[in-house]
């Protein structure tokens, strides 16, 4: 009887140290091999600003690890090359193929984006403080916050957690573009170039329910994140995933929009998050 136990434990340590060293000298440099694959991959040179034709000195090809690069970064030069940039972007940049544009922007080409399943809609900004002291911008991610005038109670509704601004617009018709330095006209009338209106990308139903907000109550905007648009769809994801949940009728609507999209943001210096 021992010396079948005895004779079983040299035939599993002898296993084991067969399955260590397929591990260490088959799996393992294999796994490693595959983390040190190189790719050639267009990353941005200079900054391009949103609407800019893109040329040769503007970008350059640089080799990077091939592991978990996004699925539409761009690889070939040639398919940036005189394309118009969607979106702004900064030096180091990887350049995705949704952040390019083959023909040149039109004056409100956030407009021509939309593909049916979701609608532009405008609000009327309450007050000064309600929409962020004028400083909201194409781009931002906001939540709205509602506040009933008559029964005093302020929610977030979790269909409008994280909504994308498509432009701040003033008074005059004209919508907001950042600059660093305003020119003396702009320092004339001031008060004419601050948004009076936010137009949102939503849902229909997001749509209603900005409506009843428009006529019935008033809102107020939390900018919850400003930076790279890769960041930007992580929250748009977010409140999809609520949209998807409610229609399947799993759990209360309140708790569809737990997941935090800070906890997957990849942060630099460009980017601004403040939930």
């Amino acid at each position: 009887m021992n010396k079948n136990i005895f004779k079983n434990r040299m035939v599993i340590g002898a296993v084991c140290i067969v399955l260590s060293l397929i591990v260490c000298f088959g799996i393992t440099p294999l796994f490693n091999s595959g983390l040190k694959a190189q790719t050639d991959i267009v990353r941005v040179k200079s900054d391009i600003s949103r609407g800019d034709k893109i040329t040769d000195s503007m970008v350059e090809v640089v080799s990077v690890g091939a592991h978990n690069l996004p699925a539409d970064v761009v690889k070939d030069k040639n398919e940036v090359v005189g394309k118009y940039a969607v979106y702004d972007m900064v030096s180091g940049d990887n350049i995705l193929s949704g952040k390019l544009s083959a023909e040149p922007l039109t004056e409100f080409e956030y407009l021509t984006r939309l593909d049916g399943k979701k609608a532009a809609v405008s609000v009327t900004i309450p007050s000064f403080a309600a929409g962020l002291s004028g400083k909201l911008e194409a781009g931002d991610i906001i939540s709205l916050i509602a506040v009933d005038g008559d029964t005093g109670i302020t929610e977030t509704p979790p269909e409008l957690r994280y909504v994308e601004v498509l432009a701040a617009t003033a008074s005059s018709g004209a919508d907001k573009v950042y600059k660093g330095n305003e020119t003396p006209d702009d320092e004339e009338t001031p008060e004419e170039n601050l948004p009076s209106t936010l137009t949102l990308l939503v849902n229909m139903e997001q749509a209603e329910l900005l409506a009843d907000l428009e006529n019935n109550m008033t809102f107020h905007a939390a900018l919850v994140y400003r930076g790279s648009r890769e960041n930007a769809e992580k929250f748009l994801t977010a409140q999809e995933q609520y949209f998807t949940k409610e229609s399947e009728g799993n759990g209360e609507s309140g708790d569809n929009t737990e997941q935090n999209p800070n906890e997957n943001i990849e942060q630099n210096g460009s980017d601004t998050n403040a939930e």
